[in-house]
Parts: C-alpha cells; sequence; structure tokens
C-alpha cells in the first residue's frame, strides 16, 4: 500500500452562464467546481492504476468536504486515515491559458488542510505501507507542517519517502521550501522545470539535481511538460519523452505522472526501503510509464487520471 498526506482543494473554473431568452448579464460568471489538490490527485490516480492507496487529509464537513469524499471514494480511496475537521475546505480559483496551463487564486487562510497536530498524525496507521508520498503546501503552511515534517521522518524508519513540493508561490515564499532538510528524507524527489525556476533560478539542471543527491535524495525526476522527463539516480541521468496528444488541460498532470512512477515501481517491488536494487535503466521505463499516465490526463478537463484498463500494457 502508498500512502498520500496532503491537501484536497476545490478547484473552481470560472465560466459564462448560457444566456437566458437570448440575454446574458455582463457581470455574471458560474463556477464549475472539481475535486483537485495535489496529494489527493495522486491518491486517486494510484488507486485507479490499481494501487491499494490510502489518503491521510483533513477533510471538512462543508459541501466541498463531501465532494471530495465522494471522489476518493469513487476511485477506490482507503479513507480510513483521514481526519474529520470542523475547518471550512480549501477554495483555489482556476483560469487556463491558451495552451490549457492553470493558474491558480487560493482562499487558504484557515482551512482545515493545514491544521494538522502531531496527535493526530500520531494516530494514523501505516501498517502494511510501503511508501509515504507526500509534500506540496502540507510541508509549507503553518500550523502544521512541522508536524508533517516530523511525520514523514518517523515514517522513513519502515518505508519509502517520495517527496514532491508542488511549489505555489502565492501561497509559501521560497524560502518554505526546504529542499535541502528534505532530501535528508526523501528517496524519491519529484519536482517540474516550474518549480526549478521559483526554488534555484538560473542554474542548470544537472548541477542542482547533484545537490540534492548530496544531500540524501537517491532518485530525482523532473517533469518538463512536453518534453517529458529528466532521471537522475544517483547522479547518472538519463532523459524520457512525453507522448504527444491532444492537450485539453494540464490541470493534475504532474499529480498523475507521480502516480505512475511510484505505480511502476511498488509493482516491481522497488518500494518499502530506499530504494535498494533500482537502476537507471528500470527508472526510466518507470518514468515512461508515468509520462503515458499523465499525457493522458492532459486529454481531458480537470484533474481526472486514468483508470487501468485505459493505458497500454506495462512492459
Amino acid at each position: 500500500m502508498i500512502a498520500v498526506l496532503g491537501e484536497c482543494v476545490a478547484d473552481a473554473f470560472a465560466e459564462r452562464p448560457p444566456a437566458v431568452r437570448g440575454e446574458r448579464s455582463p457581470v455574471e460568471l458560474a463556477l464549475r467546481v472539481l475535486p483537485g489538490g495535489g496529494p489527493a490527485n495522486t491518491a486517486v490516480a494510484l488507486a485507479r492504476l490499481g494501487t491499494a492507496t490510502r489518503f491521510l487529509g483533513r477533510l471538512s464537513g462543508d459541501v466541498f468536504g463531501s465532494l471530495f469524499r465522494e471522489h476518493l471514494t469513487a476511485s477506490k480511496v482507503d479513507l480510513s486515515g483521514c481526519v474529520d475537521a470542523a475547518e471550512p475546505s480549501t477554495l483555489a480559483v482556476a483560469s487556463l491559458d491558451a495552451g490549457g496551463q492553470a493558474t491558480y487564486g487560493f482562499h487558504a487562510d484557515g482551512t482545515a488542510d493545514w491544521q494538522w497536530t502531531p496527535a493526530e498524525l500520531a494516530a494514523l496507521d501505516l501498517t502494511g505501507v510501503s511508501c509515504l508520498h507526500t509534500g506540496s503546501l502540507a510541508l509549507v503552511r503553518e500550523p502544521g507542517r512541522a508536524a508533517v515534517e516530523a511525520f514523514a521522518a518517523a515514517a522513513r524508519e519502515r518505508a519509502t519517502i517520495s517527496i514532491d513540493p508542488n511549489v505555489r508561490p502565492s501561497l509559501a515564499p521560497r524560502e518554505a521550501y526546504a529542499l535541502t532538510r528534505w532530501c535528508g528524507l526523501a528517496d524519491i524527489l519529484k519536482l517540474s522545470d516550474d518549480d526549478l525556476r521559483v526554488l534555484r533560478p538560473g542554474e542548470p539542471v544537472e548541477r542542482v539535481c547533484d545537490t540534492w543527491h548530496a544531500a540524501g535524495a537517491r532518485l530525482i525526476v523532473v517533469t518538463r511538460g512536453a518534453a517529458g522527463a529528466l532521471v537522475s539516480l544517483d547522479g547518472d541521468r538519463l532523459e524520457v519523452a512525453a507522448p504527444r496528444v491532444a492537450v485539453v488541460d494540464t490541470v493534475g498532470a504532474g499529480d498523475a505522472f507521480t502516480a505512475g512512477f511510484l505505480h511502476r515501481l511498488g509493482g516491481l517491488g522497488l518500494l518499502g526501503g530506499r530504494l535498494d536494487g533500482l537502476d537507471l535503466e528500470t527508472a526510466g521505463r518507470a518514468a515512461e510509464f508515468a509520462a503515458q499516465v499523465a499525457a493522458l490526463t492532459c486529454t481531458v478537463a480537470g484533474a481526472n487520471p486514468p483508470w487501468s484498463h485505459q493505458l497500454q500494457p506495462e512492459r
């Protein structure tokens, strides 16, 4: 089983409602809300691929919290590790550019996702969990960030640790993303080229990877959208291509990539420790599969990753 710890976010897309009797208010907008949030998206994609997945989240009792529960459950995600939270859900209002790339305005102050306490985390059951994936805003938002990081450090004794910083400059300053320290926890670090441009502007990706390898992360994967991905294992590197697809939007594509990558490593029995037995060729094949999962996610609206039967057979 893989456990995913982090946030659920209600992704709201602004749309002009249809005209009534040929008339439309010049100031009227409708919001189409889809369940999202990087960690929740990753959990959904993992479960749809066939990996037993437990989501560790703080779910509100509001209308969006109900939407999250329905979406996760329908995708066969185990919610036994979730906390019923009194605070409201996090809302993100998204806009898409001509290429389907989303930008977000967040309504996140005082919301449920960031209020983790040490007692809540200590009560979570990691029995049978071979990998803990976390990151995104759970590791940078107060007041719960320190408790989440300590939980990941303790989980390292029994599980592979995967971290995706999923950088959101509008919600946390660059200094909050403690990558050097996190590399002391993480066996797998996955991030995007956009993340790198914020965290290490102007630096060659190879130099950044070597710095983070030296800090402790064995496997680093940098996704590059339509340009594919770079895989770096202990300083040895290769690149994989991305399949060509008709893009509707890119929402959730990076999360789907993470899920595909962890699913493939888990299926090969490589999770549960410090990636013993993993070689660069195997990591590259896992990234190729992950790129296929991400590409299919881009062909539909919102974070709606594919089910296993929609993919080409794994090789």
